[in-house]
């Protein structure tokens, strides 16, 4: 396959990414035929997964103005994928312009489309490591110089740890990360479940398999455990849509029919 003008190399383009399917799902222009064809095949089993994708990005947006409110001005945000409307920076930088972020992903399409996006924004960064190797991703983070790990920070996990199997050890990765923050600091998780959906959705979600990130379903105790000896904060780990819903209406809605749960916890640990 030919490679488009100005695409890394060592980019895979006779594999679908699962960056590349997301953001076709959100009506990005950065995918490939590939992608398309992959993400057109799990839309048929399954219509309302581009709603699933955005409301995905409805769920960091709120959690992310939540711990803008509690006073979190830095943010590291691991699995961010290719960027899209709704970045983490819009919307932190637009209620506090002194905000900080600092992208890791380990897709080399979504590493250079972040690094062409920000260019000039010197409040970002941008890291391309995978989530496995935490310990380069904290001494990455701190080369960048732009978080203070003495203060609080906000990590974000948005739709990214279901595609950590079980054997890659998810939980040694998160109490990794988590002990690395200062107190007070945030952790917000999303992440895909088997629990409450039809067959056909976990079918879908099945096809991740042809993709160099599989998924792996977890149950609502099995995320919960993510967030270790952190404070959960209300409402708690839920259907991703029903955690602080922008109305009322939204509250009331099928909390199910998204297939992910979506939570955030606070490190009370005393300083020092």
């Amino acid at each position: 396959m030919q490679q488009p003008d100005g695409l890394p190399a060592e980019i895979d383009l006779s594999r679908p990414s699962a960056a590349r399917v997301y953001d076709y799902f959100l009506g990005g222009a950065h995918n490939f035929d590939i992608d398309r064809q992959l993400a057109d095949q799990i839309a048929a089993m399954t219509p309302n997964l581009p709603a699933t994708m955005r409301a995905g990005r409805e769920f960091l947006r709120r959690a992310v103005h939540a711990l803008l409110d509690a006073g979190i001005e830095q943010f590291l945000d691991i699995g961010s994928g290719i960027p899209t409307v709704g970045n983490v920076h819009e919307v932190a930088q637009a209620a506090n312009p002194k905000a900080r972020v600092v992208y890791v992903d380990i897709d080399p399409v979504a590493v250079a489309h972040s690094r062409e996006l920000l260019a000039g924004n010197e409040s970002t960064g941008v890291i391309h490591a995978d989530l496995r190797d935490p310990e380069r991703i904290l001494t990455e983070a701190r080369k960048l110089d732009l978080l203070d790990f003495d203060r609080p920070l906000g990590i974000l996990l948005a739709g990214v740890v279901h595609f950590v199997p079980d054997t890659d050890r998810p939980g040694d990765i998160l109490a990794t990360l988590r002990a690395a923050t200062a107190s007070g600091s945030y952790l917000v998780i999303s992440h895909s479940t088997f629990e409450d959906q039809p067959q056909e959705m976990l079918d879908a979600q099945r096809l991740s398999a042809r993709t160099a990130t599989e998924i792996t379903l977890r149950s609502r105790a099995e995320i919960t455990a993510f967030f270790g000896d952190w404070t959960i904060v209300e409402p708690g780990v839920v259907h991703m849509e029903l955690w602080r819903p922008d109305s009322p209406s939204e509250a009331t809605a099928d909390g199910q029919r998204f297939g992910a749960f979506g939570g955030v916890a606070r490190n009370d640990r005393p300083a020092g």
